[in-house]
């Protein structure tokens, strides 16, 4: 892609957070997206078809900057392991403080997740995506239950189950922004739903 087509690209992603977040997904418009990057409609339809699809190139680039930063957190928290045996906790924290909990951004995917359930075939795609973004971070947490001597048992069902586990306990976050204890209650239910998804790797401790 021409850098300076990149450029319009971002500035047009970047408008449309600010906008969708002010305005709300569902009354945002193409004309206020192009209004606050400064270009003309020409310029948002020469990268997207859709307001649809801009919001599904801005969730790629936030899943991969999140799954960026998780891969980050289990490097960190395995290096930390070379020297001492790797805690669960501390690496179920590592992981949780990659995955950033935003207010605006929450507002954002509600909005669109509650549009997306009123259109099957966008639905889909959103159900695809979840898929693979499920994909991408089990290996990421099978290694680091790896090196806490554990190993997955149910593959797809820890996925969903951490998935539900982030999505409840993001709301209680910010609902109650700064509480240590909302915080601590997180990690405590993330390294809970791994450990019940998991069990000892050695067969003698399995029994």
């Amino acid at each position: 892609m021409p850098r300076s087509r990149a450029q319009t690209r971002e500035r047009l992603l970047a408008a449309a957070l600010d906008v969708f977040a002010e305005e709300g997904f569902g009354r945002s418009t193409v004309e206020q997206v192009c209004e606050r990057a400064g270009f003309t409609r020409g310029a948002f339809y020469s990268n997207f078809d859709s307001l649809d699809e801009l919001f599904l190139a801005m969730w790629g680039q936030r899943s991969q900057a999140m799954l960026d930063g998780i891969r980050d957190a289990v490097a960190a928290a395995e290096a930390a392991a070379d020297a001492e045996p790797f805690d669960l906790d501390q690496g179920a924290a590592r992981i949780l403080a990659a995955i950033p909990v935003e207010d605006r951004w929450y507002r954002i995917t509600a909005e669109f997740t509650a549009h997306a359930l009123r259109n099957p075939a966008l639905k889909s795609v959103m159900a695809a995506r979840e898929a693979a973004i499920q994909a991408t971070i089990l290996p990421i947490v099978d290694s680091a239950l790896a090196r806490a001597g554990r190993r997955i048992t149910d593959p797809q069902a820890l996925g969903r189950a951490l998935v539900a586990v982030h999505d409840g306990t993001s709301v209680q976050v910010l609902m109650e922004p700064g509480d240590p204890q909302i915080v601590s209650a997180r990690t405590e239910l993330f390294v809970c739903v791994l450990r019940n998804f998991s069990e000892n790797s050695s067969p003698s401790e399995n029994k």
